[in-house]
């Protein structure tokens, strides 16, 4: 018997003013089913999505949603009326309400009430409920602004199931959960599937589309250009479908390093680099350094070790990967290497030219950065970007000091020579410097940050979930960008909640649990089985 139709959009035309995101483009979901929408950063997925959910209004075509057992045309439908009949959309970029908490983000606009005041330790009591039903865990008296990338991205899913979602929209839901948050959020939307809901999965992680869904919508420049079953499908063939041709995947890269290829030490120039193991330790501690951190705690609002003595080193031409579940004191770290929040305690130290270690502990994030630190931020919106800037402002920011013509004034000659510049060597797409970064997909965006990142001079490169939110394609670009700086010599902490990306990247793996590094192994012996008991706490908090 043929699967009742939950969502079917025909011919959906979207556009913003010259720009066409969608172009006459088609998908049909089954009623019980989870379906994957996937393409390239552009492709016009997330404006499709957005268009069901009742944000935009399109321009053309129909919108039909099976409604109380019906399959009714809803086109042109409001928001409030695609949550009434249970479609609910969970965002890429978080839309809570930083100064409230996680309950009162939840319940926002359906507050349970005692009397005329909010029953706050009701609304705790549900949110609590939902938050362990679903794996999904988070303490919901915490301010949304003391949380972490990968907490608020649990708070957002939880509020469109708190809304009672039976066709649940989920853009890029797992690009800051780890293996097994995964699993865990897997279960969720098997089990809503199992009572007859209907899960639509935006993401770029072929893997996951392979694992998690049944059928398969691809997009390309706005249009539909492929529908398949999950069974008949390879990540590779996705993959070409997405892009027009074959792509090299991150799978690809660690498929090398066990071939022996891509397999290096770290500071690979030179065998003499390497010291002998110090105790404890599973793996030489480069003995040439371009980037030391010393016994470092750094507090947050939450503890005052949510850093706890922590230390490490990178060295020379050497990919240093840090895995974890987000929320143990990445966010933290990468913040105090970078200036970006006080040291309570520790050192941080980075190699000038001569390859003599400086101490930057107490440094500012402009002189932290003359000394040869670079910074691509793990939130591009909140650290790296200017989104009302334009691409060519956008690519001098924090720089503009050395853009100075005479009278202090910015060389608007030099600013666009840059522009130009960079749009051409990292395929910043549209090439135009003048549009404001907010016009860009999320990974032409990234895409800027990058081209300013890696386009200055820099001993460190500090890389904070550099391909989060981006497509196969991109991912390819970014990816071949830090092989070749490391290959040249640059010292990359990448800091990533993808394994696969740390896998593929890393020459050493580390992986940080509560504010400590609990295990480091050479990317040789670094596989997921090893070091998922690690990232939950399974094996303790000691090294």
């Amino acid at each position: 018997m043929t699967q009742p139709i939950a969502v079917r959009m025909s011919s959906v035309v979207k556009q913003f003013g010259p720009l066409v995101a969608n172009a006459g483009a088609d998908i049909e979901v089954a009623l019980g089913e989870i379906h994957a929408l996937v393409g390239e950063n552009g492709a016009g997925k997330s404006t499709l999505m957005r268009v069901l959910a009742g944000m935009y209004s399109p321009d053309g075509g129909h919108v039909e949603v099976n409604a109380s057992g019906d399959l009714r045309d809803v086109t042109g439908w409001s928001t409030r009326e695609a949550i009434d009949a249970g479609v609910g959309m969970v965002h890429q970029h978080f839309m809570l309400v930083p100064t409230l908490t996680v309950a009162e983000n939840l319940v926002l606009g359906r507050e349970p009430r005692r009397g005329w005041s909010l029953d706050r330790a009701g609304a705790e009591r549900e949110v609590r409920a939902l938050s362990d039903r679903t794996g999904l865990r988070v303490e919901p008296s915490r301010l949304v602004s003391d949380l972490s990338v990968g907490e608020a991205q649990r708070v957002e899913i939880l509020k469109t199931l708190y809304r009672g979602a039976t066709v649940l929209i989920l853009d890029e839901p797992t690009a800051v959960l780890s293996p097994p948050e995964v699993r865990e959020l897997w279960k969720v939307l098997r089990r809503l599937r199992d009572d007859g809901g209907t899960v639509i999965l935006i993401t770029h992680k072929l893997d996951e589309v392979i694992e998690i869904s049944e059928t398969i919508t691809v997009m390309r420049a706005g249009r539909t250009v492929g529908r398949m079953k999950t069974t008949e499908a390879s990540a590779r063939s996705i993959a070409r479908m997405m892009v027009g041709r074959d792509v090299v995947l991150a799978l690809d890269g660690r498929a090398e390093r066990e071939q022996g290829t891509g397999n290096r030490e770290p500071g690979a120039a030179s065998s003499e680099q390497q010291a002998a193991p110090g105790p404890g330790s599973p793996f030489p501690v480069p003995a040439i350094k371009a980037l030391e951190v010393s016994h470092l705690t750094v507090a947050s609002s939450r503890k005052p070790n949510e850093v706890d003595g922590l230390s490490f080193s990178v060295a020379p031409g050497e990919i240093f990967g840090i895995a974890g579940v987000e929320g143990n004191g990445q966010t933290e770290l990468i913040e105090a290497i970078t200036g970006l929040r006080p040291v309570s305690s520790g050192s941080i130290h980075v190699a000038d030219s001569s390859g003599t270690l400086q101490d930057v502990t107490a440094r500012d994030v402009r002189r932290r950065a003359d000394a040869g630190l670079s910074h691509i931020p793990e939130d591009r919106h909140r650290r790296g970007l200017v989104l009302d800037y334009s691409i060519a402002d956008n690519l001098i920011l924090g720089l503009q000091h050395r853009f100075t013509a005479s009278g202090g004034t910015i060389d608007r000659s030099r600013v666009e020579t840059n522009a130009a510049s960079r749009i051409a060597t990292f395929d910043i797409r549209p090439p135009d410097a003048a549009l404001a970064s907010r016009a860009l997909s999320g990974g032409n965006q990234q895409k800027i940050v990058i081209a300013r990142e890696m386009g200055r001079e820099f001993v460190v490169l500090i890389a904070a979930q550099p391909t989060r939110g981006v497509d196969v394609g991109a991912i390819e670009f970014i990816h071949a960008q830090l092989r070749r700086a490391r290959d040249e010599g640059k010292a990359i902490l990448l800091v990533s909640a993808d394994l696969v990306e740390i896998l593929a990247l890393s020459d050493r793996v580390a992986v940080m649990y509560g504010g400590r590094i609990v295990i480091t192994l050479p990317s040789a012996e670094a596989t997921p089985e090893t070091l998922g008991p690690y990232m939950t706490g399974a094996h303790g908090t000691a090294a």
